[in-house]
């Protein structure tokens, strides 16, 4: 009898295998960064914010942020282990999702045209569904597994059009050493929607997702580390929780999609 022939390739199973340890150092930062937030939200925070400004936008109140925080930085560690990973998905797609849809979307939806109100939506809402996606097939109920994969798509898609509705402002984002700033929006633009379809059809997902975690990273180190590192001259940049929370999405987004790569057949 002839041995199957593995079509996988062990140095890109290997790259995509981080995706996991990736996602969890996301996870527990944004737990860190609550923290830290509520800690200092009766001070110059306070006066700024009605929330903590780490996603899924908590309401500033110091006891709810330490709650949740130790909560996402408990399931960040459980995403790092075999055992607790199934639970920890559970745990933290189920009350980041719930969040969303009770603290972000009332606000979003009398504003169906603001795309920063649309991404405070979507953002949590693909990080949820990523985390459920985490443990691989048939780790979760197929129902909850088939509308994560769904819902990633349907994210990402709506990034990609984005893209084009905000195309010159996104355009200033980009680092000025980086040339043809409306291209390379539109490029992601595009690269965001053939993502979200490939992963939608399951037509060739693991390069569709592991493709868009590659620009996710790409993102990290020209974009948002540099921003929050202050090489970019931005004033107040380092001390902005808003960018911290920039850089540790761009980061949940990197890991979940490589994870949901490592997790597809090729």
């Amino acid at each position: 009898m002839t041995a199957a022939i593995s079509t996988r390739n062990p140095q890109l199973d290997a790259v995509l295998g981080l995706g996991r340890c990736i996602f969890a150092a996301a996870i527990i930062a944004f737990g860190i960064e609550t923290i830290v937030c509520a800690l200092t939200v009766s001070h110059a925070l306070g006066a700024q914010h009605s929330v903590i400004p780490v996603i899924p936008w908590l309401p500033a109140v110091p006891w709810i942020a330490y709650l949740f925080g130790a909560i996402w930085v408990m399931c960040g560690l459980g995403f790092l282990f075999g055992r607790t990973r199934r639970p920890a998905a559970l745990i933290f797609g189920g009350l980041f999702f719930v969040l969303m849809l009770t603290l972000d979307v009332p606000k979003y939806v009398p504003y169906l045209a603001n795309i920063s109100l649309r991404t405070i939506v979507f953002e949590p809402l693909s990080i949820a569904c990523l985390a459920w996606l985490l443990p691989g097939p048939g780790a979760i109920q197929s129902w909850l597994e088939r509308a994560s994969r769904y819902l990633v798509a349907i994210s990402l898609i709506v990034f990609g059009v984005d893209h084009f509705l905000a195309l010159g402002f996104i355009a200033t984002l980009i680092p000025s050493w980086i040339p043809w700033h409306v291209f390379w929006v539109a490029f992601f633009g595009v690269a965001f929607i053939a993502s979200g379809l490939s992963i939608a059809l399951n037509i060739l997902q693991r390069w569709g997702a592991a493709g868009i975690g590659l620009m996710f990273a790409i993102w990290v180190f020209t974009l948002h580390l540099p921003r929050v590192l202050g090489l970019y001259g931005i004033p107040g940049a380092p001390h902005n929780p808003d960018e911290w929370s920039s850089l540790f999405i761009a980061i949940a987004l990197w890991g979940g999609l490589w994870a949901l790569a490592d997790n597809s057949t090729p």
